[in-house]
């Protein structure tokens, strides 16, 4: 089962530039059975672009999941603060192994009916399940 994940694209292009190695969360799926994430880039952009492994996933207070992930945030931590601003907790997708595709996938064209997830979306919901083996044959 694969997860796609709305990230803002400033955000999109920090991941890939290595500059960004932690994509946090208010809220996230299921993590037992996600290994692989696809990434959606918000408008403007619109498109599927990438994906990547999770390496691990911190599920810990906002102010403890900074100090061990600040360095490689790829945010400020005025952006952080008001991010998680009132929450107890919070998470850290820690990101491994990376790939850009070289074709983004238009997923108002892959999908019948899409609207960009708040948070995240999987794909093997019955809505989406058939066009996964699409987006496995066009991620290059």
């Amino acid at each position: 089962m694969k997860v796609l994940l709305s990230i803002k694209p400033e955000f999109v292009d920090k991941i890939f530039s290595g500059e960004k190695f932690y994509e946090y969360r208010k809220a996230i799926y299921n993590k037992r059975d996600i290994k692989k994430i696809l990434i959606y880039s918000t408008k403007p952009v619109g498109m599927i672009v990438g994906e990547f492994y999770v390496e691990d996933i911190i599920e810990e207070h906002p102010d403890t999941i900074w100090e061990r992930t600040k360095e490689y945030s790829g945010v400020k931590k005025k952006f952080y603060d008001n991010y998680f601003k009132g929450r107890k907790k919070g998470y850290a997708i820690k990101i491994g192994e990376k790939k850009i595709y070289k074709n983004p996938i238009n997923p108002y064209d892959t999908f019948n009916s899409f609207t960009p997830p708040q948070s995240f979306l999987y794909l093997s919901d019955k809505k989406y399940s058939a066009n996964s083996i699409l987006l496995e044959k066009l991620a290059v």
